[in-house]
């Protein structure tokens, strides 16, 4: 399999609430809720760096087209890691996060590895780690 992950999947209780943090919290761009007009398939899109994008789906439909049993939420399966350029973002992107109303999970500061991160839980309970590296440089997205 050659790399080609074009689309991260966020399995969401509520998805109006879901977009309304991520687009009116956080500020990433989306059009909104698509796809209404199909029985399955309301979903939300969030166009990141390069051709990846992040989705929010509900997790009653991700069960049902992956014709899987719809399972509990587990907040330690996956984590979304946002690296930024400067210790500075990160404490930025961290205070945007809780406005937007996520709940810091782990306040941010200095890492064992040498940089400089924080947790925070959106509100589905999904983790996304914000994160400094001093041997890292990041390019911005859309």
């Amino acid at each position: 399999m050659r790399p080609r992950v074009t689309v991260l999947t966020l399995g969401v209780d509520d998805l109006e609430r879901a977009l309304r943090f991520y687009r009116d919290g956080l500020g990433l761009r989306s059009e909104g809720i698509v796809g209404t007009e199909l029985e399955h398939g309301a979903v939300v899109f969030f166009p990141l760096q390069g051709s990846l994008m992040l989705a929010l789906y509900p997790r009653k439909e991700i069960a049902w087209d992956a014709t899987v049993p719809e399972q509990p939420r587990s907040s330690t399966e996956l984590t979304v890691g946002h690296n930024v350029n400067t210790r500075e973002e990160v404490n930025e992107v961290m205070t945007q996060a809780k406005r937007a109303g996520a709940r810091i999970t782990k306040a941010a500061a200095p890492t064992f590895w040498g940089g400089y991160a924080g947790y925070f839980q959106d509100p589905d309970g999904h983790l996304w780690e914000i994160a400094w590296n001093p041997q890292l440089q990041v390019e911005d997205g859309p």
